[in-house]
């Protein structure tokens, strides 16, 4: 079950590849397609956080605890993993911070290669190299989230990691786009995007091996209310938002409406 749940974060955590893939090979950005994706993961992420990891953790912890207060533990949980990821947002400056969706166009500020200066080749490296690390540091808790769901219960963390491989293609473009356009070299450019996506694994080892000698029906409790809020708040802040930026704000909330049904249904099939 380790090595699966291990398996299952590194999948999501290397699908920036798949957003590095797209942007090399794509003059223009796909918005249609990166909206609708986006709002798909959305719904996944705040149906699963809610009706599966925060209802279960106020279960487990009421079990255990006592109604009233396991139902206190399960809040503080939740709002602690809202102040995690909101703190870790609000250190990374917003120009690079990978979770700023931008499009191809708007990463590069410019439609013809050539027409680059020294300047801006070295700004854009640097925003490219800036853009890996930055996302490495922030998505140490996604990694945790998805491994410990896999601990827990297989059949949440499958759509987890599946919502959280569908965000990461964005994170994909913005670190690959500005640094081909720096240096020329599509290979350079897909790799460190894709080496970047490694935070998330490398976050649930860490994550692993700090919490392993304590894992207990508590500690899953608090941790399932503490992934929700992680959850829920990287679907409001990040991915929604993303409507906004591309300006298809329908075509998100389609997507957002198709994810929560899918979940919905595949739960009920597997439940």
């Amino acid at each position: 079950m380790v090595f699966f749940a291990f398996a299952l974060t590194l999948f999501a955590g290397l699908s920036t590849g798949i957003g590095s893939a797209i942007a090399l090979f794509a003059r223009r950005t796909n918005t249609t397609f990166l909206t609708v994706a986006l709002g798909f993961s959305t719904g996944v992420m705040l149906y699963v956080s809610f009706l599966e990891l925060l209802a279960g953790a106020f279960d487990t912890l009421g079990e255990l605890h006592g109604e009233k207060l396991g139902g206190l533990y399960a809040i503080l949980a939740f709002f602690g993993g809202v102040m995690l990821i909101l703190i870790i947002d609000r250190l990374i400056p917003h120009d690079e911070n990978p979770h700023e969706m931008k499009s191809v166009e708007e990463i590069t500020g410019m439609d013809n290669v050539k027409k680059k200066s020294k300047v801006q080749d070295s700004k854009l490296l640097r925003t490219g190299l800036m853009t890996a690390l930055v996302l490495a540091i922030h998505n140490f808790p996604e990694g945790m989230a998805t491994f410990l769901a896999a601990l827990k219960d297989i059949h949440i963390a499958i759509p987890i990691a599946v919502a959280i491989a569908i965000h990461n293609i964005p994170e994909g473009i913005a670190v690959s786009v500005p640094i081909y356009y720096a240096t020329g070299n599509r290979k350079r450019a897909f790799w460190l995007s894709f080496l970047s996506g490694l935070a998330e694994p490398l976050g649930a080892l860490v994550g692993y091996l700090i919490l392993a000698p304590f894992l207990n029906d508590t500690l899953f409790g608090l941790m399932f209310a503490a992934i929700a809020g992680i959850m829920v708040f990287i679907s409001l802040d990040e991915l929604l938002p993303a409507a906004r930026e591309y300006g298809k704000h329908h075509h998100a909330i389609y997507g957002l409406i198709a994810g929560m049904a899918v979940m919905a249904f595949s739960l009920l099939l597997l439940g």
